[in-house]
């Protein structure tokens, strides 16, 4: 194997955040040469052996127990989602790779009938490594009206939300707070890549951005875990000026790796007049049988 893999490099970065005084440790020695603890510190910590921890780290060990887990897990300070995460990534380092190239991921009827159903509101369907499966029309008019429709309809053409919101200045310019939008995407993407590690497409996409923005590239050093849940936004839209939304993360029951995510805003509220004015100047209509929410258009010429 080489280098530390996902587990160890998780550690790492987990153990490179902790101040000795973060877990009760008063640090008397000499000047510190490494950020964070030092494995030694990390090991008596847990209650294991240095030599053990650093076979974990050195991604040397694939048969850590759950008790041990555990242990690790306290002494980093874990919340839940990083809990979960290092579990992921203790069970992936167990399996013997398989990599194989997934097909193409699919919409339900019963996902695109749920679509239609929320057409009132902007709303995306996103699958596992964040492409864009599915919009209604305002959602498409909201986040990414520089865009073709159609393109999600397409898998060599779709959309991919955190390739758009890195690479794209569009999407770069629409959110106020950019780099909050930019954490909370790293942090879900991390969460992917611990429960799919053996996606090509997802690794060929951390690998695109880690090549194309540094911000990514710092971002994704980080190691932070966070599912994208629910997250008040202000954006700056090019046709309707200041809105604020929150972006809500919906499970798809039938679909559990896709998700449905909506954009709401205040009853009565300037935010919800300016999605108004979004849905008169993006010309909404009734739903066509075999889409969702889109105009009429000429087919496109080939």
């Amino acid at each position: 194997m080489n280098g530390p893999g996902p587990l160890g490099a998780f550690l790492q970065a987990r153990r490179a955040r902790l101040r000795p005084e973060d877990v009760g440790l008063r640090d008397l020695g000499p000047r510190r040469r490494v950020a964070g603890l030092r494995r030694e510190e990390l090991a008596q910590l847990a209650g294991v052996s240095v030599s053990y921890y650093a076979r974990l780290e050195q991604g040397q060990s694939r048969g850590a127990s759950a008790e041990v887990l555990d242990a690790i897990a306290r002494a980093l300070l874990l919340d839940d989602h990083e809990r979960e995460h290092l579990d992921r990534l203790a069970s992936g380092a167990r399996r013997a790779p398989r990599p194989r190239r997934p097909r193409p991921e699919k919409l339900t009827e019963e996902t695109r009938d749920l679509l239609r159903a929320v057409d009132g509101v902007p709303a995306v369907v996103l699958g596992r490594r964040t492409d864009v499966l599915a919009w209604n029309t305002l959602g498409h008019a909201l986040l990414a009206g520089h865009l073709d429709f159609l393109d999600p309809d397409d898998p060599a053409r779709r959309p991919n939300m955190s390739r758009m919101l890195f690479l794209d200045l569009h999407c770069q310019e629409l959110y106020a707070d950019w780099q909050r939008k930019a954490r909370a995407v790293v942090g879900n993407l991390r969460i992917a890549v611990g429960r799919h590690p053996e996606d090509p497409l997802l690794t060929e996409l951390i690998g695109e951005l880690t090549m194309k923005s540094p911000q990514f590239v710092t971002l994704w050093g980080d190691h932070r875990v966070a599912p994208c849940d629910a997250a008040a936004y202000e954006l700056h839209h090019p046709l309707v000026g200041t809105v604020t939304v929150t972006q809500q993360t919906l499970a798809i029951a039938r679909s559990p790796e896709q998700a449905l995510i909506v954009c709401t805003t205040p009853a009565g509220s300037s935010s919800e007049e300016a999605l108004v004015l979004l849905r008169q100047a993006s010309g909404s209509r009734a739903p066509h049988a075999h889409s969702v929410g889109v105009p009429e258009k000429p087919p496109r010429q080939v």
